[in-house]
């Protein structure tokens, strides 16, 4: 994932708001179609749009796969836990979880879990395989949970943008 760029907040106006609903569900609308409904010209839209990227507000433009589609079977929610939290291996984990393939999301999180990882895998024997050298070898998770999700009721990537 993209880093945010080192700038100073950029303020969102209504146009920008607007913008950001569109290409949230579909990033392909062309910009003039953009700009008739937001009512501005297809340069001001492809201005504040370039803007965005560049204060690091639109991190990525990317293609949602279906999984079913691939396929990839398996979705599972883990509860990682760790030893301890300390920054060294809280850090560590991070950077594990960040840098693995399977691993579809990460989140470090309160409660007396550690982190949640969300991790798609084509069939079970493969998610054992990620789990063994994602948890059971490593020595800073102390236990771990995964909950096997029977049916995507919703996955969506669109912010809510007021």
């Amino acid at each position: 994932m993209a880093k945010r760029a080192a700038q100073p907040p950029r303020e969102l106006d209504s146009f920008d708001r607007a913008i950001l609903r569109i290409i949230q569900r579909d990033n392909r609308t062309p910009q003039r179609v953009i700009a008739e409904a937001v009512h501005l010209s297809t340069a001001a839209v492809q201005r504040r749009i370039t803007a965005m990227e560049k204060a690091g507000i639109i991190l990525r433009n990317v293609a949602i796969v279906d999984p079913d589609a691939v396929p990839l079977a398996i979705t599972a929610i883990v509860e990682v836990y760790l030893h301890d939290e300390k920054a060294a291996s809280v850090d560590k984990a991070k950077a594990l979880f960040r840098n693995d393939p399977e691993v579809q999301q990460c989140y470090y999180v309160t409660g007396g879990t550690s982190f949640v990882l969300v991790i798609v895998s084509p069939h079970m024997k493969a998610y054992a395989a990620t789990a063994r050298r994602l948890f059971e070898q490593n020595e800073s998770v102390a236990r771990y949970r995964t909950l096997i999700a029977l049916d995507r009721v919703k996955t969506d990537t669109q912010i809510l943008i007021p």
